[in-house]
């Protein structure tokens, strides 16, 4: 598997010559292997992937995590959405209240976006997804509902005997208050599982995260220690705050993983990693 970042940024799009080297777009993922390519999120960073694919793909299977408008930004200016000869495939978590196709109309409708869902050239297909295991290609996916608020999930995504987990939202303390000593009681963590590779959110310092609990997103220390307990073997920290500079983002990994503490690797996300797995 090929994996690339596009958007790696939290909340808000926050371009800025402040933030030039982990960029300003908002999540977006692509992972390709063979002829199958699928993208993690429709946040700001998938315009510039569409632009990037051109006519190269024919079909497209697009996973949103969940539908907060910095998930789903960059949907309305993907151009593969406006080429009739590409199969476009939007996968997102089912409610009990709403389907996924009304409250993606919601998106492509005025005053929020001047194009109709209905008023694309080929309509995508919607797949509406729980705790499901979903085969593409030779790429297995395995999604489960994960502590932020609204429905979201977490994808646990495999190649062979290669495992990417990516978890963008997600508030690794709720639900659990005795962590990490209780995994049953912890979201998310059979996800992640002995992955060889684990995007997850890590928007806060502790300080932050200690007034803002609930909001849906973890520390950077909370983070760290979940790898930790869910056996990882390398650790990207994703969903950087829209507040954060380059030099706060330095400083806040150096400040919680100079003391290593951990037997598995760990770096910032930035836009336009590439990361493979075999």
């Amino acid at each position: 598997m090929k994996i690339t970042v596009w958007g790696c940024r939290g909340s808000l799009p926050s371009p800025g010559p402040e933030k030039d080297f982990y960029g300003g777009n908002t999540s977006c993922v692509q992972v390709i292997h063979n002829d199958t390519c699928i993208i993690l999120d429709g946040g700001s960073g998938i315009q510039s992937l569409g632009s990037f694919l051109n006519n190269n793909s024919k079909e497209l299977h697009i996973m949103l995590s969940h539908l907060h408008i910095d998930h789903i930004m960059g949907l309305g200016f993907f151009l593969p959405l406006y080429n009739p000869d590409v199969q476009v495939h939007i996968w997102g978590p089912a409610t009990i209240n709403e389907s996924l196709l009304e409250r993606l109309r919601r998106y492509f409708s005025p005053p929020l976006f001047p194009v109709r869902l209905n008023e694309l050239p080929t309509q995508p297909e919607i797949h509406e997804i729980h705790c499901s295991e979903i085969k593409i290609g030779d790429i297995t996916i395995k999604t489960d509902y994960v502590c932020h608020p609204g429905p979201t999930l977490g994808f646990r995504i495999t190649c062979g005997n290669s495992v990417f987990a990516y978890m963008p939202d997600h508030e690794i303390l709720l639900g659990s208050s005795n962590f990490p000593n209780e995994p049953e009681w912890i979201s998310g963590v059979d996800l992640a599982k002995d992955a060889d590779l684990l995007f997850h959110d890590a928007q806060y310092h502790p300080s932050e995260y200690a007034r803002k609990v609930g909001w849906g997103h973890s520390s950077v220390v909370d983070t760290l220690t979940f790898a930790k307990l869910c056996n990882v073997k390398k650790l990207a920290l994703f969903h950087h705050d829209p507040a954060h500079t380059d030099e706060e983002l330095n400083q806040l990994f150096k400040d919680f993983t100079e003391d290593k503490t951990f037997d598995f690797d760990v770096e910032m996300c930035a836009e336009g990693n590439v990361y493979y797995l075999s």
